[in-house]
Order: structure tokens, then sequence, then C-alpha cells
């Protein structure tokens, strides 16, 4: 009888319900469930919202009972930063705010008034986004200080769906680690800099890794989707899983987890907290057995995906691809530069960008994706060359995961830029990266060398190599 491990894998966007098993040695997918997603003004802030995102979970697990494939164990990762705040009675305080939200703004001088920006560094390896959870709880702090007064729990956003399902609120350690507030050497929370900041250090609970046991459903979940099942935490940041799955075993490369964001970067045992990592805004995510995804940020897919809408979805990615690969006129922006988070118009911000940089202006759908494409590789680029500057090796090849390993003209132009072979795939990275947890936890394989190479010979890979 074959054994099903289910992924729920929740981005920005959309969600999905992604069955996995292992079949004679070879993992096989079957998406059985997709829901969207999406931030949403409530009280003026842009939010999240909960209530309808757990109820398509459960409609996902409606969906295992209906086809008759009972999963033995789940997961579900989200992206980072956000979270909730629990009141003695396990209701969220105010709003769940995302982190594109605006409520952050000064909210980072805020905190370096306690704790210098150099020292938190050196105190954490994360780099410094505006929206890390840090800068967000003192926004509470400061906007709503009576929700921390009342506050008895803090979870991250995967962390309370798995609350919901069992009843048992866990803290995964992958999520945790992008909060800001965590010691890369003791792998714990940093009570004493929570304890600096004001932050209620009793809603901090205790650190779990990914493969730790949840419990099983709740009787009344269990009533409600017709099974039960057992929660098992697989990295929960969607990243974390992501990066599991890359399918390779040395350390000669460079990974980009490619989608609304890209994360590039390398898998180490240590943490680069310097002064030097800190300049180039690298940060140390936790990972998987305690490795650090040790990346940069860059804006990602994010922007073409904006452009697309834009556009009113009259062009497939695969079309944006197509025509941008045939365009002439190039133009560049950095894709980094905060006019391009949270614009009102995307297509208005590149533009206006290019205006103001003397690049030439795009006009056209094709000039647009081209502009977007190209300067992604750049970016890459870039950060190749600071990742092999600060960690005084090069590194030969290029392994990109995720959404964005089917941009096949952005991996060209990643593979150009970097003057490194691009290696492409697999596609459902996170989804693969949170069943391997699961996976690995039911011993299905030995260790996660095994598990890797068994995403290479699933899924394989799709070369580009540099013109």
């Amino acid at each position: 009888m074959k054994q099903y491990y289910l992924a729920v894998d929740i981005g920005a966007s959309s969600g999905r319900h992604i069955l996995g098993c292992l079949d004679n040695g070879t993992i096989t997918l079957e998406e059985i469930y997709r829901f969207e997603n999406g931030l949403k003004k409530v009280d003026n802030e842009l939010c999240w919202d909960i209530p309808k995102l757990f109820e398509e979970i459960k409609n996902g697990l409606k969906k295992c009972k209906e086809i008759g494939k009972i999963p033995t164990t789940m997961g579900i990762d989200t992206w980072a930063v956000d979270f909730v705040l629990l009141d003695a009675q396990g209701k969220i305080l105010g709003n769940t705010v995302g982190y594109r939200d605006s409520r952050t703004t000064g909210m980072d001088e805020k905190v370096y008034e306690i704790i210098p920006q150099e020292e938190l560094y050196a105190r954490t390896g994360i780099q410094k986004q505006i929206f890390n959870s840090i800068y967000q709880l003192m926004a509470v702090k400061e906007q709503h200080p009576d929700y921390l007064e009342k506050a008895e729990t803090l979870l991250m956003i995967p962390d309370y769906f798995h609350y919901l399902l069992t009843g048992k609120a866990m803290t995964e350690y992958t999520n945790a680690s992008t909060t800001q507030l965590v010691s890369p050497q003791s792998k714990d929370w940093d009570f004493e800099l929570i304890d600096k900041l004001g932050y209620p250090r009793k809603i901090f609970g205790e650190i779990s890794l990914p493969g730790s046991v949840v419990g099983s459903f709740s009787k009344e979940i269990e009533e409600e989707v017709g099974f039960s099942c057992t929660v098992v935490l697989p990295a929960t940041h969607d990243t974390g899983s992501a990066v599991l799955s890359v399918p390779a075993n040395d350390d000669n490369y460079i990974y980009i987890s490619s989608g609304t964001w890209s994360l590039m970067g390398l898998e180490r045992m240590q943490a680069d907290c310097s002064p030097a990592s800190m300049q180039a805004n690298l940060t140390n995510e936790g990972g998987y057995e305690y490795r650090f995804r040790y990346l940069k940020n860059i804006m990602g897919l994010w922007m073409i995906q904006n452009v697309r809408k834009e556009l009113n979805n009259a062009y497939s990615f695969a079309e944006l691809c197509d025509m941008a690969a045939k365009e002439t006129v190039h133009s560049h922006v950095d894709v980094n530069d905060a006019c391009f988070l949270a614009p009102e118009h995307m297509i208005t911000a590149i533009q206006t960008y290019c205006k103001e940089h003397n690049e030439p202006i795009p006009e056209t759908p094709a000039q647009i994706a081209d502009c977007v494409y190209s300067s992604l590789a750049d970016s890459y680029a870039e950060t190749v060359k600071e990742l092999e500057t600060l960690t005084g090796r090069s590194y030969e090849r290029i392994h990109i995961v995720g959404g964005g390993s089917n941009a096949s003209y952005l991996n060209q132009l990643t593979a150009n830029s970097t003057k490194r072979p691009v290696y492409a795939g697999p596609t459902e990275a996170t989804a693969i990266g949170n069943i391997l947890a699961q996976m690995l936890h039911a011993k299905e394989f030995k260790n996660v060398s095994e598990a890797r190479s068994c995403v290479f010979s699933s899924f394989g890979v799709k070369e580009f190599l540099p013109n």
C-alpha cells in the first residue's frame, strides 16, 4: 500500500495541496487542490485573510478523502516573517498584517535606538529587511501596545495553521530564524535582545526542528475532513523547503530559489555575521539540520508577476519570455530598489526608474519583460561576485529551483551573466522539500544526501551553458 505525504504550500498569491509518494525509488507528485491568496486592505492595513486560508487548507484535506488518498503525514509551509499574536484563549489579537504593509516605516530607527544595526547583525546574522518580524513587533509595540500586553503566544503563520489543526502550538526553526530574534550560535531565541527591545519573552515558545511531530488532527478537524493525520514539521519557511530539494550533494554550487522572491546563496554549517557580510546585505537563515542558508533576497519574479497582471494577463509567462528574447532595446534597473517593493503600478515604476537613471524607457510588453529579466540576471551576477569575495572561493555552477526554473530566457541570461552553467529544476521545489522532510522523518531515506539524489533521478534538470 502506497504511503502518501501531503505538502500544503502557501505563497503570496496562491496555495496548493500536493501529494507525494515514493514509488520504486522515484518520487511522484500529484497536485490535488489549488486556491488563491493575496493581501487585502483591512482598517487601512494590508492583511492576510487567515480564516479563509484555513478553510482552503481544510478543503484540500477533504479532497484527499474524496479521491481516496489519505496522507500518512502532512505539513504546511508559507512565506517568512509574518506572525500572529494569540491571547490566553488562543484568539488572534488585531489584524494579521502582511510584510508588504507600510506599518514598519521608521521602525528600524526605533530598534536602532536600542541596539545599533551593526550589533544587531553581529548577534543574529539576519539581513536588514524593513519587514522583518523584529520591526513588525516594534510597530505593534508602538501602535498597539495593548496587543503585546494581552499576548500569550507568538506563532509564525504556518505554525498557527498547525495549531489550528492539532491544538498544539509549536515554533519551527527555519521560519523562526527569519524574525531577526534568533541567535545563530545557540539556534534559540536571543532573550537578552528580546528583553532589550521590550518584547514579552513569554510569547516566544520552544523552537523545534523540521521533522518534529506536532501531533494528530483534533477531533473537530478529524470529523470535519473525514480522517486523521499526523502533522510533521517541514522547513515551514518555503525557501527552507526549496533549498532542501536542490538536487546536488557537493558544495561547489550557488542556488537560486526562484519565485516571487529570488533567494540566492549557499548552504553552510557556520553563519557569517561579519561587518563585510552585513555590508553586502547577506543573511544567515536557518535550514534543515541546522544548516545555514547564506543568501541574498532579490526582488525576483514579483516584478514580472505584476507586469503580467497590469497587462491584463494577456500573455503567459512563457510568452513574455519568448517576446523578451527577441527584443533589441535593452533597459536595466536595480531590481532591489525599494520603489519596486509595493508600487501601485509596476510598469510605471520601471519606466520612471529608467527615466531617472538615463536608461532607454521600455514601452512595449516585450521591452518591459526584457528589462525585468535582464536586470534580474545582472543582479544574480553581482551576487555571485559578493558570495565569492566573502567566502574566498569560487563556485562552478548555478542551480535554479522553483517556479522560475521554467523561465528559459532568464535561465540563459543568468548563465551568460554569471559565466557559469545553470541547471534548472525541479519546478515544485518547495513542495518537494516539504515532502522530503516528512519522508526523512518516516525513514524513507537514510539522510539528506540520499534524498537529494532521489530528487535528481526523479525530476532531473535542464542545462543552460553560457554564451
